[in-house]
């Protein structure tokens, strides 16, 4: 759950401004929909601008947020009248209905986030490298190297090593595994990981092969031997899979 900040002239709780926020989980901090009001505003994952009453106010306010180079989601709480109205450049990121229901809103603050998230994402050329150890993983090129040395992988190889080196020391059981990365609708058996789990260790070599540990009885897990470990660690580490 987020952290949600709702301006609003109202002196009324949040619910009375859009009852179904009271029905979620998210933290909901209230200031006075001002521009001066933002200045001590607390860091929040979106904003909420009530524009029920006020709406060219809130429009301006909208605008306002921009302009500080904040680039927080931002909603629109309107009655059903401001949706003749309003336009794109307003400078909001959505809108919202003040009577919409606890599902509707929640999917309007998720998306809105995610969005933002991905923007962020793409913009950060670093964000698709995955590195734990010597294994590098780019999740945008689909590639990945052990010590600098390139790993010629199957997909579900590639993803098997990617969703096992971004959890490092985290031990998955062969079904959770076949769920996230073979996924829910795949109807083979738990002996497909051992398989791959296989040919992905005889892939990084004998040298490497320990960052792949068995759990006994549980499953398999990445591991990042510490350097007074990692002269025994290839013992320790396997078994048969």
């Amino acid at each position: 759950m987020g952290t949600l900040l709702l301006l609003t002239g109202a002196l009324q709780p949040s619910a009375e401004v859009l009852p179904a926020l009271a029905l979620l989980g998210h933290t909901v901090k209230i200031l006075p929909a001002e521009g001066s009001a933002l200045l001590e505003a607390p860091d929040s994952d979106l904003v909420l601008v009530d524009g029920r009453q006020e709406l060219a106010h809130a429009r301006d306010l909208c605008r306002l947020i921009r302009t500080t180079g904040s680039d927080v989601p931002v909603l629109l709480v309107i009655t059903e009248g401001g949706l003749a109205v309003v336009a794109h450049d307003w400078a909001m990121d959505d809108v919202v209905l003040h009577t919409c229901g606890p599902a509707e809103l929640e999917a309007r603050i998720r998306l809105a986030i995610g969005r933002l998230a991905a923007e962020r994402e793409n913009a950060d050329p670093s964000s698709h490298v995955i590195r734990s150890g010597e294994v590098v993983v780019d999740d945008a090129t689909y590639t990945a190297k052990i010590s600098g040395r390139p790993l010629d992988l199957t997909y579900k190889e590639f993803e098997l090593l990617k969703y096992l080196a971004q959890h490092p020391g985290r031990v998955f059981t062969r079904q959770q595994l076949l769920q996230e990365v073979w996924g829910y609708d795949y109807f083979g058996g738990t002996r497909t990981v051992d398989v791959h789990v296989r040919r992905l260790r005889a892939k990084l070599g004998p040298e490497n092969e320990h960052l792949i540990g068995t759990v006994r009885n549980v499953g398999y897990r990445f591991v990042l031997p510490s350097r007074e470990q990692s002269v025994d660690a290839p013992e320790q580490a396997r078994s048969d899979a």
